[in-house]
């Protein structure tokens, strides 16, 4: 018999029916002699206890115990001893001793570092409550001791499972844990540990500090030790997010051990080696178990890119930047931001890595180039390609993957086909002739084996021989070419599609509009696609599901567009696609610069394959309207993200198809369009040609007294005209926005015009009116939840706190917008940010802001911002020559004069500071001539960005007073 006192007090009978026990002075009664079972309970006790309020006399409590007794039966004694009773079971019969059993195993197996273990045994530990501890007995002490033994196990859990890498799964209930135990600090370690993980550094800080004001609010007492320490840890910690790692895999890797070991041995002293063979013999998988062993102990030291979905070389640069966890630019859009290829040799200059580029083959023509010029450029970097033909590099290693050998091949079919039939075996000699006959018509190929051990689900072994041979027509077996190889595989794919049901190949054809997955959802919305169907697609290993979507291999879905085209449903369906994907787009808008824009960035950014795709035909369609509308949609995403060169090559055709001039109603989607092309190579003769209609297009769609509808175009719209002649239209249209209907547009406009008060300030005022605009633009940002503009204003009031002197309110300013900047893992942002706050401590604190510079700078290479690395190595030389290393300043200034692009905008100010320490630099070693020249160019670069002349372009851009001073008087 089981007892059960974690909830209400209940018995069970082995077979599982429950024990009517009776009313609750019984259960009660029960109760008290199950917490202390095998040990007497005193007479007394149970009289006060089992009723309480009026103490049962001995008579009643004696019949109490007679019925249940009889409740119970022989499964368990209930014997009078001394002065009391005791009920004779096996500990381990009562859940709360079986709990604590198996939560002090789970605890020791935690100690022992075997995580896996112990997140089992506390999980079984934990399933054993159904409600409150001894909930029949009233302030009962043991129900307090087994509370807190329940609450140990639930963090212990949570540790296992945060080992275990569960940490996305575990946020919300750590917060919620923590929301209950607001003292209660290993909770609070495990939270932010948690938040950490999942790239918050930001959120983990708050959580600190929660907890931290709880203490002393509550208890006047300051957090522990080995919480500080972890605070401490992670403000130090580089919040960058990891390298997409090669992906789990759910099935057991069948034959290849020997290749795995000599290819990663290959790898340690070749720097490119190419996995080439066949479609479907295995080079993904061999790759990813590669890469587990040749990556080392750490995960970041190998990143995996899947090239499979990318279409057109072009996209190439920008998929490396994105499976590296960078961002293709920062919050701010400008002229002349640094190309992706030269962000990525920047940020892999000096970093140990293995690049695995799966998928190469139709992207051969491009990836070889790009890959012979990084391995070039990066000492330290090594690349393990899969192709169907080599990438033809000097220095080139090729390592042919064959398919599997017979045994090999019987085992992999033996295991998948027990996947989908439950203790399939080969029963003796006969099943293991038809298994091989099989696996050897399908050259023992091992995509093409997994497709066929699907079937048995539904076909018996010798059905699926006949139907096997009958559709393939297998020839004699021996070398073949990979041409043939790859129409066996296809002709695979074909055989299986054959089998599927006329409903089934219709949902799987239309399915192949999808690049990057899809949700039922969306599946249904787009192509008619019945959940059923769906799931039965996953059973017969035409579709899987990963992360709660739906994705197809990239073999069925090439084979699946060529039925699409086939039918005669391609346009139709690709249209139905694209409209999907700008319904979702046009939903997603408005939260994208509100309190829930996190959130709806994570969403689009797993549809960002399924909006190329849906560009790229509309530009393939010649739909000039439904690509304008999509990147107009898409473009608040693109920026916030950084991500928008991925679709300048589908703006700039789309302006080709235009003309020089908006369609009719869409002059706002056609202005977009020209900002988001404008930003490719030879984007400024793009900008030339239609600047002027794009700015009249603006100027209508946004007059003031009513909003238009993207309202996030305003910001890149101004930076993009700064310093230009059409700068004050520019200015004029943002700042007419003070009273527009758009909130954001609003915010926006307050941020503007601070920079105008600004101006008008030099030279007389005292910035009153600078500051206060920005502070509004910082309120109204904030109260809409949009971190892109907050952070934006916040840097802008630092600055504005310098020039007042007020250097700790600057740094604070600075800290907030870092932590905003965190939370978009926006990496060039961060740097920029952290060369400012530099700025900022260097005259109170040098080695605060050297370190700093220092962190900016790791910052801007693992972005592969070559300005920004720039920008951190000017203050380092600023550093330098203060304390009198000449030589120091000198290489710090040189390389910052050759990273930092003059027609930038935003480092504008960081240009003028180096051309003034350059002079300083040669006025300290006596050549005047030089830091003369030195002082003109820093003042003629203000000038030109500002518009302002002398002191007041200096104090403009940014200049402390100190070098203005300087400056200004060479």
């Amino acid at each position: 018999m089981q007892f059960g006192i974690l909830g209400q007090t209940r018995a069970w009978h082995d077979d599982g029916r429950e024990v009517q026990l009776g009313g609750p002075a019984r259960r009660r009664l029960l109760a008290l002699l199950l917490e202390s079972a095998g040990e007497v309970v005193s007479a007394d006790r149970l009289a006060d206890e089992v009723n309480p309020g009026e103490a049962l006399s001995a008579h009643a409590l004696q019949s109490q115990v007679s019925r249940l007794r009889t409740a119970l039966g022989s499964a368990a004694t209930i014997e009078r001893a001394g002065a009391g009773y005791r009920i004779a079971v096996p500990r381990d019969d009562v859940d709360a001793f079986r709990f604590e059993r198996l939560a002090r195993e789970g605890r020791d197996a935690l100690r022992e570092e075997d995580a896996e273990r112990a997140a089992t045994l506390l999980r079984e530990a934990l399933a054993l409550w159904r409600g409150p501890a001894l909930d029949d007995l009233a302030e009962s002490p043991a129900a307090v001791r087994l509370e807190e033994s329940r609450l140990t196990a639930l963090e212990d859990r949570a540790e296992s499972d945060l080992r275990l890498g569960g940490h996305r799964a575990l946020v919300p209930e750590l917060r919620e844990l923590v929301g209950r135990h607001p003292l209660r600090e290993r909770l609070t370690g495990l939270l932010m540990r948690a938040l950490f993980a999942e790239g918050g550094q930001a959120a983990a800080l708050v959580a600190f500090e929660e907890t931290r004001r709880h203490l002393a609010d509550e208890l006047g007492a300051d957090p522990s030790a080995e919480l500080l320490a972890l605070h401490r840890e992670l403000l130090a910690a580089d919040p960058s997010p990891p390298p997409v790692a090669p992906p789990a895999q759910l099935t057991s890797f069948v034959g290849r051990a020997e290749d795995v070991g000599e290819v990663a041995e290959l790898l340690r002293t070749a720097r490119l080696v190419t996995l080439v063979g066949p479609g479907g013999v295995g080079k993904t998988r061999l790759s990813v178990e590669v890469a587990g062993d040749a990556g080392g102990a750490r995960a970041d030291d190998v990143c995996f890119v899947e090239l499979a979905a990318l279409r057109s070389g072009a996209e190439l640069p920008q998929a490396l930047l994105g499976a590296l966890g960078l961002r293709e630019n920062g919050l701010r859009m400008e002229a002349g931001e640094q190309r992706p290829v030269d962000r990525l040799i920047a940020a892999l200059a000096d970093r140990v890595l293995l690049f695995v580029l799966d998928n190469c083959e139709h992207l051969v023509e491009e990836v070889a180039p790009l890959v012979a010029r990084l391995l070039a450029t990066c000492p330290r970097l090594r690349v393990l390609a899969t192709s169907r033909e080599p990438l033809g590099i000097t220095g080139e290693h090729l390592w042919q993957v064959r398919p599997l050998d017979d045994e090999a091949a019987v085992r992999l079919f033996t295991d998948r086909a027990r996947a989908v039939r439950r203790g399939f075996a080969v029963a003796g000699t006969a099943d293991e002739g038809i298994v091989r006959r099989i696996c050897a018509a399908l050259d023992n190929l091992p995509l093409a084996i997994e497709l066929a051990a699907a079937r048995l689900r539904t076909l018996e072994l010798d059905d699926l021989a006949g139907r096997l041979d009958d559709k393939l027509a297998v020839a004699a077996r021996g070398s073949r070419t990979a041409q043939e190889r790859h129409r066996t595989l296809r002709a695979v794919v074909a055989w299986s599609w054959d089998l599927l049901s006329e409903a089934e190949q219709r949902a799987a054809r239309r399915f192949t509009v999808f690049a990057g997955g899809a949700s039922a959802e969306a599946a249904s919305r787009v192509c008619d696609i019945d959940d059923e169907t769906l799931d039965s697609l996953v059973d017969k290993s035409l579709l899987e599901v990963v992360g709660g979507r739906y994705r197809m291999l990239e073999t069925i879905r090439a084979y699946g567009a060529e039925q699409l085209d086939a039918a005669g449903e391609a346009d139709a369906v690709r249209r139905a696609h694209a409209r999907n994907v700008l319904d979702l787009l046009r939903v997603a808008g408005p939260y994208l610069l509100r309190a829930e824009q996190l959130g709806w960035l994570e969403v689009l950014a797993r549809e960002h394959g399924d909006l190329l795709a849906a560009v790229r035909w509309a530009v393939e369609s010649s739909d000039v309207a439904m690509g304008l509308e999509l990147l107009a949609s898409a473009s608040t995403y693109l920026w916030i993200r950084g991500v928008s060169p991925s679709v300048t090559p589908y703006g700039v055709a789309l302006l080709d198809a235009v003309g020089e001039g908006p369609p009719a109603g869409l002059g706002e989607e056609y202005a977009v369009c020209v900002l988001l092309a404008a930003s490719c190579s030879g984007g400024q003769e793009l900008w030339r040609l239609h600047r002027a209609a794009a700015g009249r297009a603006l100027a209508d769609a946004w007059p003031g007294d009513r909003p238009g509808r993207y309202p996030a175009v305003l910001l890149p719209w101004m930076m993009r005209n700064t310093g230009g002649a059409s700068a004050m239209e520019a200015f004029a249209l943002l700042t007419a926005q003070r009273d527009c209907p758009e909130a954001w547009a609003r915010a926006a406009a307050r941020y503007v015009q601070g920079f105008g008060s600004l101006g008008e300030s030099i030279g007389g005022s005292d910035g009153r009116g600078a500051e206060r605009a920005w502070g509004e633009a910082v309120e109204e940002f904030r109260a809409l939840g949009d971190r892109w503009g907050t952070a934006l204003a916040l840097d802008a009031l630092s600055g504005l706190a310098v020039m007042h002197g007020d250097y700790a309110r600057a740094v604070a300013l600075i800290d907030e917008a870092l932590a905003l900047t965190e939370e978009l893992g926006a990496l060039e942002d961060g740097a920029d940010l952290l060369v400012n706050r530099g700025d900022h401590l260097v005259e109170t604190d040098v080695e605060a802001a050297r370190a700093d510079y220092v962190r900016a700078a790791a910052l801007a290479r693992r972005a592969g911002s070559s300005n920004c690395i720039g920008a951190a190595l000017r203050g380092l030389g600023d550093i330098a020559l203060r304390v009198g290393d000449l030589a120091e300043a000198e290489r710090d200034y040189a390389e910052a004069l050759d990273r930092i692009d003059p027609l930038w905008i935003r480092s504008a100010g960081n240009r003028v500071r180096l051309l003034a320490g350059l002079g300083r630099l040669a006025d300290t070693r006596g050549d005047r001539a030089t830091a003369r020249e030195r002082f003109r160019q820093a003042m003629d670069s203000a000038t030109a960005v500002t518009g302002a002349s002398g002191t007041d372009a200096l104090r403009l851009i940014g200049l402390p007073e100190s070098l203005v001073e300087v400056v200004s008087a060479r």
